[in-house]
């Protein structure tokens, strides 16, 4: 046979016997997603040049692998059709069906092998892309470091379905999560919830579960469905409005770019309520499910968090609902950590305006807009839950849809850096006298430190407020040994993260301010020094107490099992 090479000259491909030619080669053809006109150039040749043809097939012999390339293919061809053993999770094989696919892909490459020794060229069809949830790459893991082996990539589904719908899968900054939709409900409902695009495949048996995490992450109404992209039979449509019963194994559904879903002509910054000085920080955050809310306007307020920091921090609630929303709205510090995104609106604001900025959000949500109010840890904690829902329950904003979220607490975050300092009982109180008298705070104080209760405490203090760490400190060690070990957390997850553990009697005021947060442990904290050298000092709380142990409120002896004096706390000699 010839074909023309890229000079224009005719070029024989003519081969000796295999029997001549030494190893064979190995080739894994990509075929695109259906449509015979998407083969790429390179596979059409590697297939007319190949001694065998190799392709997966379920029991009934049908391959679409072969459907696709036969136009290709020559009467002396020598065909290997892989015949699956098994298309579900039931056999009676003994290793089950794990065991039964292993047998068959290792009998598979066991069959191939012999033709490669003979010197033959081998070409294994795969539909879409070889290396893209295909068969060819568990005969690749098999045979490509024993022969040469080249794989030629072909046009996936998912381009092709993306093509079809003439919807962007992603834009700008977006980020396309490809899954399977084999993944349990759980799992494909956090990452749909996060995901700014998607594309779920293996549908088949798995689209009612599909369906329903769709539903869940808030993203039915934009969700899209499309069967047999490129061949015969293709169809698409609304994914809500797919019955489950007709959907076939080669189908996916597309969550498609949100950019253009939630463009806003003209959209930028917009700050309101710019004002100096500082108040009592948003201790929270939290996440929400994108979509559009349940209000006839389609309009709805999402409080969300940010964490303690960036996006590490995140839940994929959260996620979803910062990519979901058309316009943000928060402490202008806490804006800065939500990437910015093509078509969302940022008003940013300082932090002493709580109550404007609630409502100027379930403002914008009466227009129909789906807004998330931006916090930093978790919206309850010290935060923009109380302040939106308060707005919330009064005229003319009762009708608003409103939905809260967790987040990872301050509290939570540093404790963590250090061990487990909350691992029993603990309040959470704040040192801010800016919304509260100092007289309720001291009482509170001592109400908890008698009680023997771990404390953390938010806002210490900040540029106007440098006295209360210093008069708090003074009430605790009324109920506290000195040695009780404090735990400074500052910018915990940030870039200037500093977490420190000091004694109660060293704690120094100059050394807090209000990116800080302070844990205190109560008589039953422990500090402990780990590493080879020591060099890790850990706290926690024991969830026990003993039996015999003594009235809360009074300092632990010296020196028993969970004294802050004993050997490796603060206080301890070599620290």
């Amino acid at each position: 046979m010839t074909a023309r090479s890229t000079t224009g000259e005719q070029t024989s491909h003519a081969r000796p016997p295999a029997g001549e030619r030494g190893t064979g080669r190995l080739y894994g053809v990509g075929l695109g997603p259906g449509d015979p006109s998407l083969m790429t150039v390179r596979a059409v040749r590697i297939i007319a040049e190949a001694d065998v043809i190799a392709y997966h097939s379920a029991r009934h012999g049908r391959s679409i692998a072969r459907s696709i390339a036969a136009e290709h293919l020559r009467p002396d061809h020598i065909e290997e059709p892989l015949v699956y053993p098994v298309t579900t999770g039931t056999t009676d094989h003994p290793g089950g069906y794990q065991g039964a696919m292993d047998e068959f892909y290792a009998e598979s490459a066991a069959r191939l092998a012999a033709h490669l020794d003979a010197g033959r060229t081998v070409a294994v069809l795969a539909e879409g892309d070889p290396l893209f949830y295909g068969s060819y790459m568990h005969m690749h893991k098999r045979l490509a470091d024993r022969y040469p082996t080249e794989v030629i990539p072909g046009v996936t589904s998912v381009s092709a379905a993306a093509a079809r719908l003439g919807t962007p899968l992603v834009e700008g900054e977006e980020v396309l999560t490809i899954l399977p939709g084999t993944l349990p409900e759980e799992e494909l409902t956090a990452r749909l919830a996060s995901a700014d695009s998607a594309v779920v495949m293996k549908l088949g048996r798995t689209f009612p579960t599909v369906r329903r995490a769709v539903e869940r992450a808030g993203r039915l109404a934009d969700a899209r469905y499309v069967e047999r992209a490129t061949m015969s039979g293709e169809r698409t449509g609304a994914l809500a409005e797919t019955d489950p019963e007709s959907v076939p194994y080669f189908s996916v559904a597309v969550l498609p770019s949100r950019v253009a879903a939630r463009a806003v002509p003209g959209a930028h910054d917009e700050p309101f309520g710019e004002a100096d000085g500082d108040g009592e920080a948003d201790g929270g955050g939290g996440g929400g499910e994108s979509g559009g809310g349940s209000g006839e306007s389609g309009g709805e307020v999402v409080v969300v968090g940010t964490g303690p920091a960036g996006p590490l921090w995140l839940t994929p609630e959260t996620r979803g609902a910062l990519a979901a929303a058309q316009d943000l709205v928060g402490y202008t510090t806490y804006l800065d950590r939500v990437p910015v995104r093509p078509g969302q609106r940022r008003h940013g604001s300082d932090n002493k305006v709580e109550s404007e900025r609630a409502e100027f959000a379930l403002d914008l949500a009466r227009r129909g807009r789906r807004v998330a109010v931006v916090s930093g840890g978790d919206p309850g904690v010290f935060a923009m839950a109380t302040a939106v829902l308060e707005a919330a329950s009064a005229d003319p904003y009762r009708d608003v849809p409103v939905r809260v979220l967790p987040g990872v607490t301050a509290a939570n975050a540093a404790a963590a850096r250090v061990g487990a300092p909350l691992g029993h009982d603990y309040a959470v109180l704040s040192l801010s006298d800016r919304l509260k008298p100092w007289e309720v705070i001291a009482e509170r104080l001592r109400a908890a430190a008698g009680a023997d209760l771990v404390l953390a405490l938010y806002n210490p203090g900040s540029a106007s407020r440098t006295w209360q760490v210093g008069k708090a400190r003074e009430l605790l060690l009324e109920h506290r040994a000195p040695d009780t070990p404090v735990v400074l957390g500052r910018d915990v997850g940030g870039p200037e993260e500093n977490v420190r553990i000091v004694r109660l009697a060293d704690l120094d005021p100059a050394q807090v301010d209000m990116r800080t947060i302070l844990l205190v442990g109560s008589s039953r904290t422990v500090t402990a020094r780990r590493g080879e050298n020591g060099d890790e000092t850990v706290v926690w709380t024991p969830r026990r107490y003993p039996e015999n142990s003594e009235s809360p409120g009074s300092p632990a002896s010296p020196g028993s099992p969970a004294s802050p004096g004993s050997p490796g706390s603060p206080g301890s000699p070599g620290n």
